[in-house]
């Protein structure tokens, strides 16, 4: 069994918080969507699928054809506190897609291998 995934201090205060039902603090909340972005930009990289995370980031990610101009064919978008929870295994990429909670277009608009982070 590998050892848990160690999250940056931000991440985990905001986990916390999210834990115990209440709403993190908007630059904690930014600061751990962008981090957990940029890993996933790490683990994934290439510029084949944007990913949204309104208001606080969007990347490019996923090798295959490249998006340059207009509306990308592959999108994701999602909220903050959904992608921080898809993005530290706290809820799965199914769950959250099944709940309505992520808007995924496109054939390579699944990020389910690359999560959690």
């Amino acid at each position: 069994m590998s050892p848990a995934h160690q999250y940056s201090d931000t991440v985990q205060k905001v986990l916390d918080v999210l834990d115990t039902g209440a709403d993190p603090d908007r630059v904690a909340l930014r600061d751990a969507v962008r981090e957990l972005l940029a890993d996933l930009r790490t683990k994934a990289p290439g510029r084949s699928v944007e990913v949204r995370v309104p208001p606080y980031g969007a990347i490019q990610c996923i090798e295959g054809p490249r998006h340059t101009r207009g509306t990308p064919p592959n999108v994701v978008e999602t909220d903050p506190a959904t992608w921080i929870e898809i993005a530290t295994g706290r809820r799965t990429w199914q769950e959250a897609v099944t709940a309505g909670k992520i808007r995924a277009s496109g054939v390579r608009a699944d990020l389910s291998p690359y999560l959690p982070l």
